[in-house]
């Protein structure tokens, strides 16, 4: 089974091919480098796969115990045993139900543990002055998360990458995701130019594509 379908498709052909034209044109006035990932989730959410088969498992045992066996526990104990499997099955096949048991900081963790193990797996952080950016989108959870090395801090603060991400995240709710990363990627150039412009004999050093699995981009 193929992973990452869903982000394989969150943007079309003809949109992966502006937002990589978009990455080159601002690739050319600085030695920074801007990578995205987009991935279907963050975390498995094991814990909510557990829950959703006990609580799924739990509820149709009862329904059956009530309505064929008269509330008997001996049916029900074993009953929400078996269906806590094919319950379970359930929420690992569509993940969207796992949202009922993911709080909010469970979330919010794990996509930025996500996003910090994106920006290592694709080599973000061995830019030219440690100068790399990563837009990390995590589809399931609905996060945007802009990532940059030592180098960008020095010179661009957290607060301007979170009106990067803020952009991104807002377009994808307004179903504009491709325009508003392209915006939010020329601003992020701007940023980098005026800090970090180009010098001669720069060399391209990340995939300018859209990234769906570590150091790989999505089909197009």
């Amino acid at each position: 089974m193929r992973h990452h379908r869903k982000a394989e498709r969150f943007f079309t052909k003809s949109e992966k091919e502006r937002i990589r034209n978009t990455t080159k044109e601002v690739e050319l006035k600085t030695i920074g480098e801007i990578a995205v990932v987009v991935v279907d989730q963050s975390s498995h959410y094991r814990e909510a796969e557990m829950l959703g088969g006990i609580f799924s498992g739990s509820l149709i045992s009862l329904i059956v115990s009530v309505v064929f066996f008269h509330s008997s526990l001996w049916f029900y104990i074993p009953l929400s045993f078996l269906l806590f499997f094919p319950g379970r099955f359930l929420f690992q096949r569509v993940p969207h139900l796992k949202e009922i048991f993911i709080g909010k900081k469970r979330r919010e963790l794990a996509v930025r543990e996500r996003a910090v193990k994106a920006f290592y797996e694709n080599g973000l952080y061995r830019t030219k002055q440690n100068t790399g950016v990563l837009f990390f989108i995590s589809l399931l959870e609905r996060k945007v998360w802009v990532l940059a090395d030592k180098g960008i801090h020095e010179k661009i603060k957290q607060q301007t990458l979170n009106r990067f991400a803020d952009v991104v995240s807002r377009g994808i709710r307004e179903g504009r995701a491709c325009d508003a990363l392209c915006e939010a990627i020329k601003e992020a150039g701007e940023a980098l130019a005026k800090h970090y412009p180009v010098t001669p004999g720069d060399i391209n050093e990340l995939a300018d594509g859209v990234i769906c699995e570590s150091g790989g981009e999505c089909d197009t």
